[in-house]
């Protein structure tokens, strides 16, 4: 019998794919791929062009109604320039000689030929023990910031006597770190996550030409989603930084990878039943359609929750994230449906599906794994369960341990940090705050009442005032007033006066990132609340946690509302959504619980910022639920034709290995995260691929079809499912009886 297409006339297996269409066949997949491949084309390039519009200043993230911002944005108001202060250390195990002084005061002097280094550098600056000096150095905020602090570093370093370590701190020198951790994102961190995918899926498809179309349905939409985020960014409409744009590239990846493995799967499927490839590619767009939108439509819906963030780069991460989702569901759904039919069935090579007329497309493996594991399941769904639950409960017993209330900023980058390392000798040889003082404002009737409750804490070592008329731009302020600038006799200067408000900047006795300092600030808004603004660096930490927390308080359950709700729509249930998502979160503890143990016996971190949990969350639970959502959309469909406890064991027998693939694909794809040494993404790293592994092998796998086995029809109460009628009814097993090999 022969095997040909049939005849160009027919309509293939009441698809409504007329094969007659020629141009049509030929035409709307080439379009499409021409479509991404310009679109592709246009974004490729903006790989190159992010640091335009991405932004790592801390104070730009906040609230409008932080006390950091409202003064970080009155910053201006008392002096001209926006610099970032870059503190410059010279240190020696000896007592500088004056010479030595004299050699670090020429090269000070002399930083004003750097590029991107304002007027205003200060003197150099000795400390009492005589073994180290300090400059401030203003630094442009508009300009490569990381490219001038290393300028001042090699002209310091050049310059200094034999015996002197030169360290820029500050500020300017923590920002520069962190461009420097972030400089691998479109780099390092997008190779690191392509090999690990293509390895993946070469091992799993066992093909060459099929992982190659899915990485480039994955690029194309990464190229897209760039582009747009780009532009948007540039309008002004979102804040892109650095963490931002390295989850969107690893968020992009790994969906429209699991998308594009959905559909692969399904595509094979209608190969092997149909000899055309024109209706095999309609029939598995149309069985893949509905579990890809609802998947990406549940991620989206939860990324958005963050738009209810106070911390502006919380909602700006939301649509950010969403877009790449919307591109991947696109790309998944339009681009590689197009390129695998202009592949057909050499897509495959060398495991080409033969088509089978015999076949049906839902026939079960009994040699198969996932036909195995459901056996397991159906004689024993109870043990199963419970033995599930008891293990995730136990792994989730370490959540009690995670510290997550803030990090210093010292702490931020992982591995070597001169600005750190600066940060330690500053503390050594002169006040702690040096070069990040915090900053107040109060009317100028209250400048000595402020003054005298600044000197009175004891985290404060000095205070001064800013004004134009002194020649370094500040004056000092005792408890007598303000004190004269320059010779014995010449009258203090008048403070700078902004719609009657004055600034004093405030020189704290402990490290700006240092939970003293943190004590100290909290302490002088508590004494000053009602007529003073206190913002500086370490406002700007105390505000950015307390509001991370607040957000995580938040938005947590009105995520799980929201994608519980979308679950109901979906499978037209309401016990089964609870379920999974009871089986999610429970999840979700557990790969907070392991994380903390890992984070804080193996790696040895410091902690973790408020929002680490929170991210985990919504990656988790929204990836988490894909899982579900492809097994739970396949067992309703199969349950629809043979009943629900058969249609749980053909589900996870069908779609066993495809989500397996895709869970190792995510996971993986996370886990290159851990190569940007940045704390946060290690931690978020971590996180989500462990927790993205645990849904995949148990959850999925084990947890979730013995529940619903054990629930049996009820599970889709109160949906028509659970009123099984006529061979359904008769045909259900009990829930400890496995059925017979198919």
């Amino acid at each position: 019998m022969s095997t040909r297409a049939p005849d160009v006339t027919r309509t293939s297996r009441g698809t409504g794919w007329r094969p007659g269409g020629r141009v049509v066949r030929v035409v709307v997949p080439a379009l499409l791929i021409l479509i991404w491949l310009v679109a592709a084309g246009v974004g490729g390039p903006y790989f190159g062009k992010v640091d335009e519009v991405s932004s790592n200043d801390q104070t730009s993230f906040l609230p409008a109604s932080a006390d950091a911002t409202k003064v970080q944005n009155r910053l201006g108001d008392f002096t001209s320039s926006d610099a970032l202060p870059a503190v410059a250390v010279m240190t020696a195990d000896r007592a500088l000689t004056a010479q030595d002084r004299q050699a670090l005061t020429t090269a000070v002097a002399g930083l004003t030929e750097v590029d991107g280094v304002e007027d205003g550098v200060s003197p150099v600056i000795p400390s009492e023990d005589g073994r180290a000096v300090e400059a401030f150095v203003p630094v442009s905020s508009s300009g490569e910031i990381a490219d001038v602090v290393d300028q001042i570093r090699e002209r310091l370093t050049e310059a200094a006597p034999d015996g002197v370590t030169v360290h820029v701190t500050g500020p300017a020198g923590f920002t520069a770190d962190l461009v420097g951790a972030f400089a691998g994102i479109d780099g390092v961190l997008l190779l690191v996550a392509l090999a690990a995918v293509l390895v993946i899926l070469v091992i799993v498809d066992r093909s060459l030409l099929l992982p190659v179309a899915v990485l480039a349905t994955s690029m194309f939409a990464l190229c897209v989603a760039l582009l747009v985020v780009w532009w948007l960014a540039k309008a002004g409409i979102l804040t892109l930084t650095g963490q931002t744009q390295g989850i969107l590239f690893i968020l992009v990846i790994g969906a429209a990878t699991d998308y594009s493995l959905l559909y692969t799967a399904r595509y094979r499927e209608e190969l092997r039943s149909n000899p055309d490839k024109g209706a095999a590619t309609l029939a598995a767009w149309r069985s893949a359609v509905e579990p890809i939108a609802a998947s990406g439509g549940t991620v989206i819906a939860g990324l958005l929750c963050l738009l209810l963030s106070d911390l502006n780069s919380n909602k700006s991460l939301g649509p950010v994230a969403a877009l790449g989702i919307v591109f991947s569901m696109l790309a998944a759904l339009t681009l590689l449906p197009a390129l695998l039919f202009a592949f057909g069935r050499a897509a495959y090579w060398p495991r080409r599906p033969r088509y089978e007329p015999e076949h049906r497309h839902n026939a079960i493996d009994p040699r198969g794994l996932y036909a195995r594991v459901g056996r397991l399941v159906a004689r024993r769904p109870r043990t199963v369960w419970i033995t599930c639950v008891v293990l995730l409960l136990a792994g989730a017993a370490g959540i009690t341990g995670l510290r997550a209330d803030g990090v210093p900023q010292s702490d931020l980058v992982i591995g070597t940090s001169d600005a750190r390392d600066g940060q330690k000798a500053l503390a050594e040889h002169f006040p702690g705050g040096s070069g990040s003082p915090a900053s107040v404002i109060v009317a100028r009737g209250d400048l000595q009442r402020a003054a005298d409750v600044l000197l009175a804490n004891d985290g404060v070592d000095a205070v001064t005032v800013t004004s134009a008329d002194s020649p370094s731009g500040s004056a000092p302020v005792t408890e007598r007033g303000i004190g004269a600038v320059g010779r014995p006799g010449t009258p203090a200067p008048a403070p700078t006066v902004a719609d009657g408000d004055v600034l004093l900047q405030a020189t704290l006795t402990d490290p700006a990132d240092s939970a003293a300092a943190e004590s100290t600030v909290r302490s002088l808004r508590s004494d000053m609340a009602g007529f003073a603004l206190v913002g500086g660096e370490t406002a700007t930490a105390i505000d950015t946690n307390d509001t991370s927390i607040h957000d995580r308080t938040l938005i947590i359950p009105i995520t799980l509302v929201v994608i519980l709700l979308i679950l109901m729509l979906l499978l037209r249930s309401v016990l089964a959504p609870v379920l999974l998502i009871l089986t999610t979160v429970i999840s979700f503890a557990t790969a907070l619980g392991v994380s903390a143990v890992v984070f804080n016996q193996v790696l040895n971190l410091p902690g973790a910022d408020p929002s680490v949990p929170l991210f985990g969350f919504v990656f988790l639970v929204a990836l988490g639920i894909d899982y579900n959502i492809f097994l739970m959309t396949r067992v309703r469909e199969e349950s629809l034709r043979h009943g629900t406890r058969p249609g749980i064991l053909r589900g996870l027998a069908v779609t066993g290995g495809v989500i397996t693939s895709a869970g190792v694909v995510l996971a993986a794809t996370f886990a290159a995260l851990a190569v940007i040494p940045v704390l946060f993404l290690l931690q978020i790293a971590f996180i989500v691929a462990f927790g993205v592994l645990l849904d995949t092998f148990v959850v999925r796998t084990l947890l979730v079809p013995a529940l619903t086995y054990q629930i049996g029809p009820a599970i889709w109460w109160p949906g028509r499912l659970s009123r099984p009628s006529g061979r359904h009814a008769a045909a259900e097993p009990p829930a400890n009886q496995a059925p017979a090999r198919q």
